[in-house]
């Protein structure tokens, strides 16, 4: 938790530095800021901390399955200098993935501290994954679930307390520092017609096929960039910066770093239905050239932006050709964010838990429950 307040801290502190305090952003800046970070970058990942590409899930179980749980200190050094640049800067990524490596790496240099046997050493990994996730993300239920049915993949009553223990305490210290405040103004929730579970299972199939679309450009390009010359992954990253602080200088500023606020925004119908879809796409197409660089930083926050923005903007169409749907953008929005978490991230189950704890209400959960 404390590692997670200090990676929030410097997030913030990069964003001020690069992009400005001001809510208006220079064009100069947006293009200039994340090009040059994406050099720097470039040049620590390659040299001095190559364990921290990617969004940290995949590393995480890589580190459970195949090396025992052992995760080298220098990776959460790295991911916490370069995820917290690269989000400062406007890379579309988020905090959450890299926080979760961190925790896990935490937890590997405990462990092997304490000279944890080998079966301990793969247990505690994720013990620390969910303490880091459920900081960054103030949810604790949401992490266990998301620890179990994805970094672990299965679980027992050992497992399942040692993990509780560590999301919860590690949540009580985070809202100590940072406080207890959630990520969004949750606007009223309810399912006042059940004609509108059509609706959702609409906002379902075009999520789905969305996710779709976002991991089949990730699975396909990665590689290929991966595949090009060495010299050429010096400037990846940069020419990713640019092509992001072009779109935020052409009057997209919104898809560039995780994004919260304007998810809270999109909540209470401050954009068209028509903005809201173009924002969703640009997203996309941000969190692609973000990642496929091979710049550290985390897929959840963008995940979550574009189910928002795409389930807003679903549901202002729906209200257009259906006005007798009652439900608010802010439902929409809301069961977009579910969607999107459990097509392109695979956990449906965490996906549900999610988006109770981040409403307080339960009514939500048969909408998400349908779309999922």
């Amino acid at each position: 938790a404390l590692a997670v307040v200090c990676f929030h801290y410097a997030i913030e502190w990069c964003r001020i530095y690069l992009l400005g305090s001001g809510y208006t952003l220079t064009p100069m800046r947006l293009l200039l800021a994340p090009t040059l970070a994406g050099l720097v970058i470039a040049v620590l990942v390659i040299h001095v901390f190559p364990g921290s590409r990617g969004s940290g899930v995949n590393q995480t179980k890589a580190a459970l399955y195949i090396y025992d749980g052992y995760i080298p200190f220098r990776t959460a050094v790295g991911k916490f200098i370069n995820s917290a640049l690269a989000i400062g800067a406007g890379f579309s990524l988020g905090p959450e993935d890299p926080a979760l490596q961190i925790g896990a790496c935490l937890a590997s240099a405990l462990g092997r501290k304490l000279r944890l046997s080998r079966e301990r050493m793969r247990l505690i990994a994720p013990v620390g994954a969910a303490a880091g996730l459920a900081a960054a993300f103030n949810a604790p239920i949401s992490a266990v679930l998301f620890t179990i049915e994805e970094v672990i993949g299965g679980w027992t009553a050992g497992t399942l307390g040692s993990v509780v223990l560590a999301a919860v305490s590690s949540v009580v210290v985070m809202r100590w520092f940072l406080g207890s405040e959630p990520f969004f103004r949750i606007p009223p929730v309810q399912l006042q017609n059940p004609s509108e579970l059509i609706a959702y299972s609409v906002l379902g199939v075009i999520g789905g096929l969305a996710s779709v679309a976002f991991s089949l450009g990730i699975g396909e390009l990665r590689p290929r960039l991966r595949a090009l010359p060495r010299w050429t992954q010096y400037f990846q990253p940069a020419i990713a910066g640019l092509v992001i602080g072009l779109i935020g200088m052409l009057g997209a500023p919104q898809v560039m770093g995780a994004g919260y606020g304007y998810m809270d925004e999109a909540m209470h119908g401050r954009f068209t239905w028509q903005m809201l879809a173009i924002l969703a796409g640009l997203k996309i197409v941000a969190t692609l050239l973000s990642f496929i660089s091979g710049t550290p930083g985390g897929m959840f926050a963008p995940t979550l932006f574009i189910g928002a923005f795409l389930g807003a903007a679903v549901g202002g169409a729906e209200h257009v050709l259906l006005p007798q749907l009652a439900a608010s953008p802010g439902t929409y929005a809301l069961v977009g964010m579910g969607v999107l978490f459990a097509g392109f991230l695979r956990c449906p189950m965490t996906s549900v838990f999610m988006v109770l704890e981040v409403s307080g209400n339960y009514s939500i959960i048969v909408p998400v429950i349908v779309a999922n």
